[in-house]
Order: structure tokens, then sequence, then C-alpha cells
């Protein structure tokens, strides 16, 4: 890419050879950094243009790792978008992104009653919240799957309102064509500067159309794929959380349990607010070790260990909101010097317009000084993997809850050591989570507890905090 391009993101150039460095060299070549460190901090790396959306600092654990030995280290990337809402074109207080909108509801008949009362309920709130530059679809589906209202802007709420009225209950869930539909809805208006999201409403296990999990979670990311988030919405005790928690990481979007049907217009309003506050989207961040590093594992990647390239796909960011992506890097016997051990590249569409990429290098020191190889982690650094690695914690302890490998004991033991460690890095709300899912299990309702704690793990998948 031309060095000129406006929509390249250039880091800062590096002060400190732990730094990010410019420049794309071969990664496979081992290649020794011969400046000393000098001024600055030599725990932090800024890298980020006044001139971009998103700002991004990446972190080492220590300053030097040691040589001539195996030795292992950790390095978070923190991106972050602002809180003033300094992005061209948009932003002044009171102004937010227009929307483009697609809501698909499940009106299978365990809906019916109050669930399918309380979601039109929420339907109408929403349609309340949007404004003539919105543009809203609506699909539902049993197994028929129907537009209820092609996209168009909100000028006629009430018009809207009485078509929601219509809504009413059927009798199987073909959740794969309703989302294939819902999609369809959406491409016909994405366009620049125009959050583009669907917002899907089931409480059932597919059971008509395709029902298999592979195939639905893969029809979710080629929808990412084609610009559109989607955020899943489980009600009640019998949708498959497993699916959709699977599906929702696949599309870049939200997942959210809702237990009770009078919670369904609150989750609308929280999901409402996250939508139009929306800075970034289809984040994308790509990994390549040198030949003589093994990625151990990076935030949000579920793939095989030990690969030396690997792709992860990150949630949409809102303004005032960071995306912590933690990589844990494992090196072969190495000598002394600075070498580059990884490159990473990171690219995002900007609400306010264009595709942005930032090119990050990831530097290390070998040394034999024990006393800086040995050194404490910082701080920060240390938390976030321990954060991220709690995600697998909440993984286990729910498989093991599904497949009765463990006890309710030992699930509550282990997830105590998880609230705890939460609620001490202020993830208050993932916190509340996992107590929610413990005094479930506590009160022998396990399947809660496994949808409760789903929600937790994609959230802390997803490394993201407000």
């Amino acid at each position: 890419m031309n060095q000129n391009d406006p929509n390249r993101t250039i880091i800062s150039p590096p002060l400190d050879p732990n730094r990010t460095m410019i420049g794309t060299p071969n990664i496979n070549q081992t290649m020794a950094m011969t400046t000393p460190p000098t001024a600055g901090d030599p725990n932090r790396t800024v890298a980020f243009s006044p001139s971009q959306p998103l700002s991004f600092v990446l972190t080492p654990t220590r300053t030097a790792t040691m040589a001539n030995g195996p030795a292992r280290e950790q390095f978070l990337l923190e991106i972050t978008a602002p809180t003033d809402g300094g992005l061209p074109g948009m932003s002044t207080a009171g102004e937010r992104a227009p929307l483009n909108l697609c809501l698909v509801i499940d009106r299978s008949g365990s809906m019916e009653g109050q669930p399918i009362e309380y979601a039109k309920q929420a339907c109408n709130q929403l349609v309340d919240l949007l404004s003539p530059t919105d543009i809203l679809s609506i699909v539902v589906f049993d197994e028929i799957v129907e537009v209820l209202m092609a996209p168009q802007r909100v000028t006629d709420k009430q018009a809207i309102k009485n078509g929601i009225a219509q809504i009413q209950p059927g009798y199987t869930t073909n959740l794969y064509d309703g989302i294939t539909l819902g999609s369809q809805q959406l491409s016909q208006a994405i366009e620049t500067g125009r959050v583009t999201r669907m917002v899907v409403l089931t409480d059932g296990e597919p059971t008509a159309g395709i029902k298999d999990f592979q195939p639905l979670v893969a029809h979710s990311g080629d929808i990412k794929q084609r610009g559109i988030t989607t955020t899943y919405l489980g009600f009640g005790a019998e949708y498959n959380e497993e699916l959709l928690a699977a599906m929702a990481k696949k599309a870049g979007g939200n997942y959210y349990y809702i237990p009770e049907p009078q919670m369904i217009p609150e989750i609308f309003r929280t999901e409402f607010s996250k939508m139009v506050s929306t800075t970034g989207v289809n984040l994308k961040f790509d990994l390549k070790a040198a030949r003589w590093v093994s990625i151990k594992g990076v935030t949000g990647y579920s793939g095989p260990l030990g690969e030396r390239e690997i792709s992860v796909n990150l949630a949409d960011i809102e303004k005032g909101a960071m995306i912590e992506v933690v990589a844990d890097f494992e090196f072969d016997n190495h000598p002394l010097g600075h070498y580059r051990v990884a490159s990473g590249k990171l690219t995002y569409e900007s609400i306010a317009g264009g595709t942005q990429v930032v090119d990050v290098d990831f530097v290390m020191e070998f040394t034999a000084d024990a006393t800086r190889y040995g050194a404490q982690p910082n701080p920060r650094v240390d938390a976030a993997w321990q954060i991220s690695a709690a995600s697998r914690v909440v993984e286990k302890t729910i498989m093991g809850l599904k497949t009765q490998a463990i006890t309710s004991h030992a699930a509550l033991a282990d997830l105590a050591k998880t609230q705890a460690l939460l609620t001490s890095q202020g993830k208050t709300a993932d916190a509340q989570e996992v107590t929610m899912a413990m005094q479930a299990i506590q009160r022998g309702d396990i399947g809660s507890a496994e949808k409760t704690l789903m929600g937790t793990m994609v959230h802390l998948d997803q490394g993201k905090s407000n």
C-alpha cells in the first residue's frame, strides 16, 4: 500500500526497540534490532494517528525476556474509540449515525402468549426511538419466513406499529432462512455512514429448514463478511445457547440471555444504545509470527494452538469503548538482542467513512540479565491476559455442566475464582453475571446457569469494556 494513502494509519516512530516498528520486513527472517532502548516509557507503546477514529496502544508483558532458553511473553493491544465523538462528518453533541436495522422475530408456537406480546412491545418501543434518517425492516419466521416490512425510512411510526400488531404465533422454527431473509433486506441499504445491524430474537431450537450447528454458525459468519453485524437474543429455557453464542461470535455482534419475557423491551433498548454509538465495524486482526515463534493464544481466538498465522474477527466498537486483545507468544532458544517476533495488521471500517489499516510489529529484547527477564509482568497486561484466559475457564465449566463431567460443587468453586478475578479488575457486569449463574446452580437451575455463562464467555472473548 502507498505510504501516502490517507486511509492507512501510520504508527508513530518508536523511541524504544520494544515499541512498534515501522515497515514490512520479511517476518520469516530473524532480524536483530541494533538500536538500544532510548527515552520514553519502555513498558508502553502508543500507536495512533489523531486523524483516525480509533487509537491504539501496544504494551509488552516485560521490557525483556530470557535469551538462550525457552521463554513465553504476552503483548496487550488496546483499541479505543473516543468518547468526544471527534469523527469527521458526525459526532457533535446529540448527533448519531443513522441505522440500517432489521428485526428478525421468531413467531413459532412456543412464543404464544406473553413472549410474543412483550416482543411486540419491544419492537414498538424501538420504533419510538428511531428517526426518519433510520431505515427499518422486519422479518418474521416460524416454518414460513416472511417480510413483515420491507426496508424503509421510519417516517410513519403508527403504520409500522400497526404492522407489528399483526404478528401471530405459528408452528416450528426456521432460523436459517429467517436470518437469510433478514440479511437480504439489509443488503439493500448498506452505505457509508450508516450502521447496519440485524437483531434476531428466538426462543427455540431450529426445527425447520437447515438445523445443524456448523452450517448455521458458518452462515452467520458469511453474513458478517457481507458487512452485516448480527446480535442474537435468546429467550426462555428452550433455545440452544451454545448455537446462538457461536453464531453471535461469528457475526461480530452481541449475545443476550433473556430469562423472562418482561425483560425483552429492556434488552432491545440496551442494544439500541450500542448500535447508535457504533464507531468502527468489521474489525479484523491478522497476526503472523516469525518462524521461531509459536502463537499460544489470542483473545477471541478459538482455533488450534501453536499456529504461526491466525486471523481473529473482533466485535464492533462503540464510542468510549475499548477492546483489549492479548497475544501470547512462545519463543525457542534465542540469542541476545532485539528481535521482531511477529507482525500484525488490523483492518476496520469507520462509520465516518473509509477502510482503515493499522500495521503493528511486535518486538522483544532477549537478555541474559535475570533481574530483567525475571521482573514482575506489567500489571495491566497480566490482568488483561488473566481475563482473556477466564473465558476458557467459563467455557470449560459450561461444557462440564452440560456433560456432567464436573459436579455443581466443583463448578461453583471454579466460578467463585472467576467472579473474584472479574470483580478485582472492575469487570462488574461480567462478575454479576457469574454471580447470577452461581445462584442458578445453587437452586438447581443448571440450564439457566449455562445460558447466563454463555453470555459471559462471549463478552470476555470480545475483550470489550466501556
